[in-house]
């Protein structure tokens, strides 16, 4: 019983980045989906990467918005504020992931295998755009204010 608590309490201090990960396991495996689909079709990688882009910020705006940070944004002006941020960090982090997929696929072969080194090189480029995303959603999209903290 005293294990079940303190990893209940451990849950509870890093629920926002529990669920972060969580979500963004879940946007990356959508994201890895629709791209190799797109890829298997022989849609050219930048192509597939840009619609396996949107998909995946669709889900993750709406995932992180209401489960991960408990976005209390009110109204259309705020709400369209917020959306137009977070895609705006993701237009960043996309140009980061196309600069390292073209890095590892077109000037810096990882694998001899294409279809091994294009998995790799978007792997990579996952990576980054975690780590990139959760920086931009945490402390500047869905930044708690210090009125929000109070409630």
């Amino acid at each position: 019983m005293k294990e079940k608590s303190k990893i209940m309490s451990l849950y509870n201090k890093y629920k926002e980045l529990v669920l972060y990960l969580i979500f963004g396991v879940l946007t990356t495996v959508l994201n890895y989906i629709v791209y190799f689909i797109f890829i298997s079709l022989g849609i050219h990688y930048e192509v597939s990467n840009c619609i396996a882009w949107v998909v995946g910020v669709a889900f993750a705006y709406l995932t992180n918005r209401s489960i991960v940070f408990n976005s209390k944004a009110k109204g259309a002006k705020k709400k369209f504020i917020e959306a137009a941020e977070f895609v705006a960090a993701r237009l960043f982090s996309l140009v980061a992931e196309m600069v390292l997929l073209w890095l590892f696929i077109d000037v810096i072969t990882l694998h001899p295998d294409e279809k091994l080194n294009e998995l790799i090189a978007k792997f990579i480029g996952a990576v980054v755009v975690v780590i990139l995303n959760y920086i931009a959603s945490k402390f500047v999209i869905f930044k708690k204010k210090d009125s929000d903290e109070n409630k």
